[in-house]
């Protein structure tokens, strides 16, 4: 019996000792990054006008603006690159003012205005502010479809990843595995020119003002673990 467990001790102490080795073998991963910047041209841009005016009473004041409201959204819809659900109306507002001795009351309400044709953007604010607009704020342009454009750039950027990780696998006299972690984070930072002041209506609107839609930056970086065989 002695003599028995005299053998089966050298025995587990052999087996303790090759388990932390062959768990580490198999253990053997690389960790790498890549992150990928896109210049992506903007295919949309994004109008705020407002119509705001003042009478003696608040019922008057709300219809005059109900009138030159409908009178933008006409136009605006008849711009190249609006479509049926790219025009959405924002908050009433009806509150009173002091002139002189008599108060009035100021009624507001805005319009945003989504076009798919950015480089009439200049043409659709010529138009919002001659159909009745006391103001416009814009164009803001930006990727409509951002989700496609973060996507292929998350695509290049692990594509970039597995590469480096390739690398160094070779590197290391070991054969690249399958990937064991992706984390991915990244951001679509759209176009944003000098704000625009409020721009002028009725007669004294000028002709539709240049724009030049620009880029979006669209960043991807995928951090990645792979196995090494």
């Amino acid at each position: 019996m002695r003599q028995m467990r005299r053998l089966l001790l050298p025995l587990a102490i052999c087996a303790a000792l090759s388990a932390p080795a062959a768990a580490t073998a198999a253990e053997r991963t690389v960790s790498v990054e890549a992150t990928v910047e896109r210049a992506v041209p903007n295919d949309a841009a994004r109008v705020h006008f407002t119509v705001s005016k003042e009478r003696r009473g608040r019922a008057a004041a709300l219809r005059v603006v109900a009138a030159r409201l409908r009178a933008v959204i006409a136009a605006a819809q008849s711009t190249p690159g609006v479509g049926p659900g790219d025009v959405t109306t924002g908050s009433i507002s009806v509150r009173r003012v002091k002139r002189g001795e008599r108060p009035v009351y100021r009624a507001s309400e805005g319009v945003t205005v989504v076009t798919h044709d950015p480089n009439a953007a200049g043409d659709l604010v010529a138009a919002g502010v001659a159909a009745g607009a006391t103001s416009s704020r814009g164009p803001d342009f930006f990727v409509g479809d951002s989700a496609t454009a973060y996507n292929a750039a998350l695509a290049e950027a692990f594509a970039q990843a597995k590469r480096k990780a390739e690398i160094l696998a070779t590197a290391a006299g070991a054969t690249l595995g399958p990937a064991l972690t992706i984390a991915e984070s990244g951001s679509v930072v759209a176009f944003s020119p000098t704000s625009a002041k409020d721009a002028p209506s009725g007669a004294e609107a000028e002709p539709s003002p240049p724009t030049k839609p620009g880029r979006s930056t669209v960043t991807a970086t995928v951090a990645a673990t792979f196995a090494l065989q």
